[in-house]
């Protein structure tokens, strides 16, 4: 393909970032997108897509579509994908849990699953950023082809490469559980702790209680069993705090949260 065509369904924040990551590495194709009307106009406006349209329009002209949407509407689309296909067309996806949509989309021809671990509270291609993946990991679940894997490294992702019951099991505890405990903390404090006394440390650990219920319904949804598993071991270690604290045996815990704490920052 020397210059392919990428119809991305869901031009938010990760498809909006993704167009505008391509065209910043030097992608030449055209862009197209699948959005309502008027996130297709923003869209447009911002740069991170040529054109847009509905599905049934753009994607017969694409090489390779890159389906950004909600879980819910992954799973929709997928559905609605086979008859419109460019023979030998690419699919992937960026969502975020991983099992349903790859047996989901076992009919489709060409299908490997997606998932850029990036984001923002901040919803919408208003927040949409070329250099939101730079560093970031790209957990694929298949090779989608030599091409396609170049401008990943291109835009600076990181490829990790998880079946997709490894990439589940693996943001359960890596995504699922931090967003569930943020959300935890920041309600029980709700009305126990004032703007006066808040420092950094507490605005830090309720980053992620910005984010939004109807981002995160789909996600929870669809990976409930390992979710839960994650939930069941924090309680465990909570226990084990407890104690702790009360028998002055919490210095071996803070070296060792201070050791993974590094290990997971930027060199």
């Amino acid at each position: 393909m020397s210059t392919p065509v990428i119809a991305i369904a869901g031009v938010g924040l990760i498809g909006g970032s993704f167009g505008l990551a391509m065209r910043a590495a030097g992608f030449t194709g055209r862009l197209l997108g699948v959005s309502r009307p008027a996130t297709l106009e923003k869209a447009i406006a911002r740069g991170a897509i040529d054109a847009g349209g509905t599905l049934a329009e753009m994607i017969p002209q694409a090489d390779v579509v890159f389906l950004a949407q909600p879980i819910s509407v992954i799973l929709e689309t997928i559905g609605q994908l086979g008859p419109l296909l460019k023979p030998g067309a690419l699919v992937t996806d960026a969502g975020s849990t991983k099992r349903l949509i790859v047996e989901r989309a076992a009919g489709l021809p060409r299908f490997v699953g997606g998932h850029p671990m990036a984001g923002k509270e901040q919803q919408g291609v208003e927040s949409a950023e070329e250099g939101l993946f730079r560093g970031r990991p790209w957990i694929l679940t298949g090779d989608p082809g030599a091409e396609f894997t170049g401008w990943l490294e291109k835009i600076g992702a990181r490829i990790v490469r998880l079946t997709p019951e490894e990439h589940d099991a693996q943001v359960a505890l890596s995504s699922h559980l931090p967003q569930l405990l943020s959300t935890a903390l920041a309600s029980q404090l709700t009305g126990q702790v004032g703007t006066g006394t808040a420092g950094p440390g507490l605005e830090s650990m309720t980053r992620l209680a910005l984010s939004s219920h109807d981002l995160w319904r789909d996600i929870l949804a669809t990976n409930r069993p390992a979710i839960a598993a994650a939930l069941g071991q924090f309680a465990t270690v909570l226990d084990e705090v407890r104690g702790e604290l009360e028998h002055g045996g919490l210095d071996t815990r803070f070296v060792k949260a201070r050791e993974f704490a590094r290990s997971i920052r930027p060199k």
